[in-house]
């Protein structure tokens, strides 16, 4: 099997990257490192669509077995031979089109079997559809991974992202492979109800599903390298597994067309073995390419390459990190003390322990007992050798830098759970809220609140008071914790001649290590406030050590010396005095004279001389320097504890080696220790990718599901924190505590951090106090692993999770967990057992269970151990239950009883809230006055509360809704507003929004002021945005849209037109398909009234097919009525309005049945051809109505009928047939006549009646009457004077009206008349002037005379309609 990687340990994204090959993450399960991983990786073939990012060639997508696509499965050699065509095709320096992008394809899957969930797929592209158009949330996730998000692509489940640099690509890489990538995913696109359901109150494997995030492998390696070429120099392994570096000339980094133009040159300069120049540059001469290292080890090499040399070393140890004893396979004569001689064959046993990849380590020679510093490749290993592989830390004091700094105790635990529930019923009185009884199940509420009161009642008495207050911190009592002593010279001490100092020096020449020593070596404390006190400043303290180095140097005391020359050199390099500190410490390593008594010491010194020479790049000293440093840092336990801020080189440089020599082993444990060292000089940023690196390694050394690797998570997650990387840290903390080592310790800790590191939810249903739902899953965690501790703690969990399901609106598992609480605990205090049975009480009432809530709290009240304070929170609470269960005069009696205990314990907002409630009682009973009182006492002692809170807003909207439905509106928009600034100040988002709607029906419904509406519409809409309530948003935006279109301006049809617009982008993403037809019609018609009628058409169009995609033939008549109603209520273009009456919405409801909708179209026709003059057609849909009409018995709608069909005869010229339904009409009219309007139409109907009868329907016949005088209007011949019985009838209605003295009327009438008789009743009048009040009842004798005479013909005639009235 080829080698591409660059060194054991890779992680299998690490590999993809390096290796080109495709990698599923289920293909990944046994491990990088595991034999046939790569024959196993061969038989998975890409398989899905095209994802964007990925070459055109790539059919399928990577992580899809064989079979899983349409296509039939290849061979396996034919799969094998295309991976290492793509391999090598895809080296750097080949002609490749190199991706720009990477797709991420998200899926829903359950985490333990690994199969999709059709069902939380769909919510997951749902949310998705959201996120389309407003990607900030998700923009700054990708931010955290270290990735640049370019689109979402909800149709398909994708995610585009991209890379800009090459620590932007390692980093996301390195999340990937922890498993972080997936669980950001799930904080951000999640519902937060999905973190409260489970498997034990829902019936559904909820909490093992999860979101797993498949990447293209192939397009992120393209990346990778191109990242890698644009930089110009990188390192690759070549085939004869030698890591060298590529140059890339900066004329080709751009094309990177031609392999001619790269060379490969070890670092450090000179040529490369196995190259031979072909023209202008060098090529390998095996035909296999280079491949290059992972990114971290890419870093690790690039960073502070001086003196770098990446030659192999071959040392004869075969095991990476060694303990025991080794062999010497030569003979070596010491260059200095510290270095040991032996000859081949001596027995050397190591201290601490070998690591390979270094060049030194510190033994004892067996024979002569003497410690120094021995070559490691003159040494073998033999039986008596062992071989630490999956350890990178060698002492108890070293594993330590895991253990969690938070130890909880027993309180500590009580006040974590209290802060995951905002309930706080057991102390605080209860505001009544709308809620409807129903039928409860007592079944086993009874019997579960006896027995734990029968339990408490044989315990033995305990506090009754305040029980459920948390004790006060124990912290003056807990024993001090054990340190270290320090050392440390105050002034005066030394005395001021030699023989002073004696003591003194006597002290730090001993030559072994004393635990008082250590502020000497640790530069993470001040210098020298930590070993000099009393010193006035720095220059006092360094003559004071510069007077004791003479003294030990004359003294002949060379540990002394040895220390004091550390300390000058350490104030010299704080000072940046390198010179003089190379001088100070140079001394302090002649003075031990190759003694390792002090390992520390020795490891400090060589530290800060390695240091020194690499800042003054001191190559000839540098390199034995960083080797023995390296050894000692590295191999000695705790030695590179007290190390100084320079030993980073010094590890750094180790590091180096470890990847050189692609040790695992000892590349984790340089990773642990410059992850250590940055932390102790906190400095969180520089110990995360060591510490990142150090995970990956873990799983590497099969360590990633211990308790270490769970630790290590902690431990990030914190360091994430610090860096203000949230999401990350969440990663952390699921990952950790999803481990199968957690312990409850963890389990609380992964609580804390998440209540500590997660937004609150402000969405729907979140009020912003609501503790966090992803503590859910980490409370259900640490109930299972407290199975076997104390009851008190068990009931704590279940009342935290009760308090959270109920913060979070889900009752019903939020009472289930109350009543685990509330089983019987013999050891738990009287108190708290009630306060658990208040708490299931109130659940019961949130539940809609008034019954199950009032027998609790009932027989808490008999209990004799209830406190005082209890009493009157179950009082209050009981009442609430008693008057929803309409039983008022028992509710009235709680509340007086839960108000006198809140005066008589001295409680003003329990005492307000009782108040409040007593408002509510009298409101139900329709004692108005007494409420109003009740609730203005209320308020006043609210007033005088600080930190009101929600229940003040609430009572000030009660209030206001009392005035503003009596005579006191605008004290009741007083209540609104300060119900609103209320809740502003206390952040209730609920509270505002409820404000914020009581105050636009005030100005929309009760005082309508458009202004004032639109201001307040907009302030709901901000905070819908704000609590992501996209569907509130959605309406919202609708409603002001509806409120500018009122404006009738055309400024105001834009802004109209913009927020219909941004509810159309709302409702698409909410695939509220109904919603989005209006929206899109809503927009038309706004384009109607701004004469665009380009667009009229198309959003119309638009619109009936979102109405059809519903299948709904009820929405789809309901939108084209709509849209015909833009045309038939406009101006112009009214003819398009028949198309959608008569061919789209008229045929729906036929089809339907719905005949009221089928009367209002045919209604709408016949209006509608009437007035385009298709009296044909008019006539079909008219007799259409009249029909509906009759079925429907709508008598005023067949009325109307009888009417539209007369006028349309009449115009057909049918009038017989007119005559014959404008009579019908008059027939269906009621009487006597109450309206004027009712009279005003049957003037109008009897004139049309005699115009009918008078010029259409003419009589000729001989008439022996006498002519009419001249005075008759002239253009009617005699000899054809029809009847008129129509003028008859409205002589009578007439005569009616102006009997009453009415000349409004006399006016309206006159103007429905015949020109002729306004003419000349006008002349009549005219011919009267000077008749003056005489004037109406003239006018009426004219026109009676006049309209008796016209009937004189029909009389005479004989063809009086006996069957109408004249009266």
């Amino acid at each position: 099997m080829p080698v591409v990687e660059g060194g054991p340990g890779l992680n299998p994204m690490e590999a993809a990257i390096v290796s080109g090959r495709d990698w599923s993450p289920r293909g990944s399960a046994e491990g990088p490192g595991s034999l046939g991983q790569e024959e196993r990786d061969t038989d998975q073939a890409d398989a899905g669509d095209d994802l964007p990012g990925r070459p055109p060639d790539s059919p399928r997508r990577p992580g899809d077995r064989e079979g899983r696509g349409d296509g039939p499965p290849q061979p396996l050699e034919k799969r094998q031979s295309d991976r290492r065509k793509s391999i090598s095709g895809t080296s750097a320096g080949h002609t490749e089109n190199y991706p720009t992008d990477l797709s991420l394809k998200l899926r829903m899957v359950r985490q333990k079997g690994g199969l999709p969930d059709p069902r939380l797929q769909a919510e997951l592209r749902g949310r998705l559809r959201l996120l389309e158009n407003d990607s900030g949330e998700v923009t700054a996730v990708f931010n955290e991974l270290s990735a640049r998000m370019l689109s979402i692509h909800s149709d398909q489940d994708l995610i585009v992202v991209t890379f800009k640099t090459f620590e932007e690509i390692w980093k996301f890489s390195t999340y990937y492979s922890l498993g972080f990538l997936n669980h950001c995913m799930e904080n951000v696109l999640l519902d937060p109800s999905f973190w409260l359901l489970s498997h034990e109150e829902d019936g559904a494997d909820f909490e093992e599903a999860g979101i797993e995030v498949e990447i293209n492998e192939e397009a992120l390696n393209l990346m990778y390298r191109s990242l890698l070429i644009q930089e110009g120099s990188f390192f690759v392994l070549c085939p004869d597994n030698e890591i060298r570096e590529m140059n890339v000339p900066e004329g080709d980094r751009k094309s990177c067309r031609r392999s001619s133009a790269m060379s490969v040159e070890e670092a450090g300069g000179g040529g490369m073995r196995g190259m031979r120049p072909t023209g202008p540059s060098l090529v390998p001469a095996s035909e296999a390419s280079p491949e290059p290292l992972i990114p971290f080890h890419q870093w690790v090499l690039k960073m502070n390459s001086e003196f770098t040399d990446l030659s192999k070393a071959e040392p004869a140890i075969d095991l990476p990190i060694a303990v025991g004893s080794t062999l010497a396979v030569a003979s070596y004569e010491s260059r200095g003390p510290e270095e040991l001689s032996f000859q081949n064959g001596d027995r050397i046993e190591i201290i601490g322990s070998l690591l390979a990849c270094l060049p030194w380590f510190v033994g004892r020679h067996e024979a002569t007992g003497r410690i120094g510093f021995v070559k490691t490749g003159l040494v073998k290993g033999d039986a008596r050798t062992l071989g630490l592989e999956t350890i990178y830390f060698l002492d108890e004091k070293e594993e330590s830098f895991f253990t969690p700094t938070q130890c909880f105790s027993e309180d500590e635990v009580m006040r974590l759970l209290k802060r995951t529930s905002t309930m706080d019923v057991c102390t605080v009185y209860c505001v009544e809220g709308a809620a409807v009884s129903r039928s409860p199940e007592l079944s086993d509420v009874k019997r579960l609140v006896e027995e734990a009161l029968d339990c408490c009642r044989r315990a033995a008495p305990g506090p009754t008071e305040e029980a459920g207050a948390d004790p006060p911190p124990d912290g003056d009592e807990a024993p001090a914790a054990t340190q270290d002593p320090r050392f440390c010279v105050r002034s005066g001490e030394g005395g001021d001649d030699t023989e002073g100092l004696h003591p003194l020096l006597l002290f730090l020449n001993r030559e072994d290590f004393q635990p008082g020593f250590r502020p000497l070596y640790d530069f993470s404390s001040p210098f020298p406030a930590s070993v000099l006190h009393g010193y006035a400043d720095e220059e006092e303290a360094v003559a004071f050590l510069t007077e004791a180095r003479g003294t030990a140097k004359r003294a002949n005391l060379p540990m002394a010396l040895s220390r004091l020359c550390f300390l000058l050199g350490r104030a010299c390099l704080k000072k940046l005095k390198l010179s003089q500190a190379r001088v100070y410490l140079e001394e302090a390593l002649g003075a031990l004279r190759g003694n390792f008594g002090d390992r520390f010491l020795v490891a400090a010194v060589y530290a800060n001389l390695a240091a020194i020479y690499l800042r003054q790049k001191n190559r000839e000293k540098w390199e034995p320097a960083w080797g023995k440093a390296a050894a000692l840092l590295m191999g000695i336990p705790g030695a590179a504890s007290g190390a100084a801020e320079t030993a980073s080189d010094v590890l750094r440089r180790a590091l180096k080696g470890a990847v050189r020599g692609r040790s695992r082993a000892a590349e984790a444990r340089a990773c642990f220790l410059l992850a250590r060292h940055h932390v102790a000089l906190r400095q969180p940023e520089g110990a995360l990718p060591f510490l990142e690196r150090l995970q990956v390694l873990n799983e590497a050394l099969g360590l990633g599901g211990g308790p270490l690797a769970t630790r290590c998570y902690f431990h990030l997650g914190e360091l994430y924190a610090l860096r203000c990387l949230p999401r990350l840290t969440l990663s952390c903390v699921e990952v950790a505590s999803s481990s199968e080592a957690r312990t409850l310790a963890d389990t609380l800790r992964s609580v804390g951090l998440v209540l500590e590191h997660t937004p609150r939810d402000c969405g729907p249903g979140g009020d912003g106090r609501a503790a966090p739902s992803q503590a859910a899953r980490y409370l259900r965690r640490a109930l299972r692993v407290a199975s076997r501790e104390g009851r008190r703690l068990r009931a704590s969990i279940h009342l935290s999770l009760a308090g959270l399901h109920a913060a979070h609106g889900r009752y019903g598992p939020a009472a289930a967990y109350a009543a685990e609480a509330a089983r019987p605990d013999p050891a738990a205090p009287a108190g708290a057992v009630v306060d658990r049975l208040v708490s299931l009480a109130w659940l019961y009432l949130l539940r809609r269970e008034p019954a199950a809530a009032s027998d609790v709290l009932a027989s808490v009240l008999d209990f004799p151990g209830s406190g005082r304070r209890q009493v009157g929170v179950a009082s209050n609470m009981r009442a609430l239950a008693l008057k929803r269960m309409n039983r008022t005069r028992q509710a009235a009696r709680g509340y007086a009883r839960a108000l006198r205990v809140a005066r008589e314990l001295g409680l003003a907002r329990n005492e307000a809230v009782a108040l409040a409630n007593l408002g509510s009682l009298c409101l139900q009973v329709d004692a108005r006055r007494l409420a109003e009182s009740y609730y203005v006492a209320a308020v006043k002692v609210f007033s005088g509360l600080p930190g009101r809170g929600r229940d003040f807003s609430q009572v000030l909207l009660r209030l206001g809704h009392y005035y503003t439905s009596g005579a006191h509106r605008d004290k009741g928009k007083c209540y609104y507003e300060w119900a609103f600034l209320v809740a502003l100040e206390s952040e209730d988002f609920e509270g505002q929004l409820q404000a914020l709607r009581r105050l636009c029906h005030f100005y929309s419904v009760l005082s309508p002021n458009e202004a004032q509406c639109l201001i307040y519409n907009e302030c709901q809409l901000a905070l819908a945005r704000r609590t992501s309530n996209k569907e509130l948003e959605g309406q919202l935006l609708e409603t002001i849209s509806q409120l500018y279109l009122s404006l009738g301006t055309e400024r105001a049809y834009k802004s109209a037109l913009e927020y219909t617009k941004r509810s159309l982008g709302i409702f698409i993403d909410l695939q509220k398909k109904e919603k989005e037809a209006y929206a899109w019609l809503q927009a038309g018609k706004i384009y109607y009234i701004l004469r665009q009628n380009e667009l009229v058409d198309l959003y119309i169009q638009v619109a009936q097919e979102a109405a059809l995609y519903t299948g709904d033939p009820e929405t789809g008549a309901r939108l084209f009525e709509a849209a015909g109603d833009i045309f038939f209520n406009g101006p112009w273009e009214r003819e398009k309005a028949v198309s959608f009456y008569r061919d789209k919405a008229l045929p729906l409801v036929i089809g339907i049945g719905d005949r009221e909708a089928e009367l209002r179209l045919c209604n709408k026709l016949v209006e509608l051809l009437f007035a385009l003059k298709a009296h044909g057609e008019c006539l079909e849909f008219a007799q259409m109505s009249l029909a509906l009409s009759v079925n429907l018995g709508d008598r005023l709608n067949e009325r109307v009928a009888y009417h539209r069909l007369a006028a349309v005869n009449h115009r057909l010229g049918h009038s017989e047939l007119a005559e014959h339904f404008y009579l019908k009409a008059l027939s269906l009219c009621s009487s006597p006549l109450q309206f004027d309007e009712e009279t005003l139409y049957y003037v109008r109907v009897y004139l049309i009646l005699g115009d009918i009868i008078f010029y259409d329907l003419k009589v000729r016949t001989s008439l022996s009457s006498p002519r009419l005088p001249s005075s008759e209007p002239t253009g009617i011949p005699e000899q054809s004077v029809g009847p008129i019985p129509g003028a008859l009838t409205a002589c009578g209605a007439l005569y009616r009206a102006l009997g009453r003295g009415r000349r409004d009327r006399v006016g309206r009438m006159r103007s429905l008349l015949p020109t002729s008789l306004q003419s000349t009743g006008g002349g009549y009048r005219r011919q009267n002037r000077l008749g003056g009040g005489r004037e109406c009842r003239e006018l009426q004798t004219f026109l009676l005379l006049v309209l008796l005479r016209r009937s004189f013909y029909l009389l005479s005639a004989g063809c009086v309609h006996n069957t109408v009235p004249l009266y």
